[in-house]
Parts: C-alpha cells; structure tokens; sequence
C-alpha cells in the first residue's frame, strides 16, 4: 500500500512539473517571437531606417518561433494555472484557438518567404502577421496589469 501511494504521488507532482515544463515553454516561445517583432516594429514606425538584411532575419526567426507552436504540448489540459497570461478561454474553444495558431503559422511562413526588400513590401507582410499577434492576444490572453 505505501509504495502505491508513493507511485501516486510521484504521478501527480510529474503531472504538475509538466504543465509548469509547458508553460514556460511557451513563455519562451512567446518571448522569441517578441524579440523578433522588436527588430521589425520599430522600422515600421520610422524610428528606425529599413535594413532589408534584419528584416528578413527576423522574419526568418519569428517564421521559426510560429513553426513550433504545438498547440497541444503548449497547451495542455491544466496549463491555466500559476505564472501565466493564458485566457481560460484557450480550453473553452481549443478548435477556435487551434484555427489562430494555424493562421499565425501560415502568415509567418509567407512573410519570411517574401523576404521584403523595402519598407512597404516589409509593412504589408507584417500587417498581417501582427494583425495574427492582436487578435490571439484579445481572444486568447489575460491582460496584465
């Protein structure tokens, strides 16, 4: 009888590091794909020049963020709790946010296919992914405070 109790035990705290593994995975999953949109927003803004060279490693880089996005090891049942912005809503409507993380996917691998050789071609490609970014954030993500 104790080593079943023992065997249970260890069952649920691995349950419970899994879900903490998922969360800052996706945190940091999150964070790269901040930093690559901190290269790019800024010359979309004017507050930098164009450099066709960051842009498109940036692209390239959050093209790779958006490319691990695995939806469900992110995301697991029970991965709502502690240190994390993620919306109860993710598991509410799973398809719905599925169908997000779809989207992202693809926009990131067009924007980072086009490779933009100027600020317009560089603002075009990113419109729509950002416009991925905002609209999972407003769905799907708790605001901070």
């Amino acid at each position: 009888m104790r080593k079943l109790i023992c065997v249970a035990a260890l069952l649920i705290a691995s349950a419970g590091l899994a879900h903490a593994d998922a969360v800052a995975d996706r945190q940091a999953l999150m964070k790269g794909i901040g930093k690559s949109v901190g290269v790019i927003a800024p010359m979309i803004k004017g507050e930098k020049p164009f450099d066709a060279a960051a842009a498109s490693g940036a692209l390239t880089k959050l093209n790779e963020f958006a490319q691990k996005i695995d939806v469900d090891a992110l995301f697991p049942e029970g991965s709502d709790t502690g240190e994390t912005t993620a919306s109860p809503k993710i598991w509410e409507d799973m398809p719905g946010f599925k169908a997000k993380a779809d989207k992202f996917e693809a926009d990131a691998a067009a924007a980072a296919a086009a490779d933009p050789k100027d600020l317009d071609s560089l603002r075009a490609q990113f419109k729509t992914v950002a416009a991925n970014c905002s609209g999972c954030h407003q769905d799907f993500r708790v605001k901070k405070n």
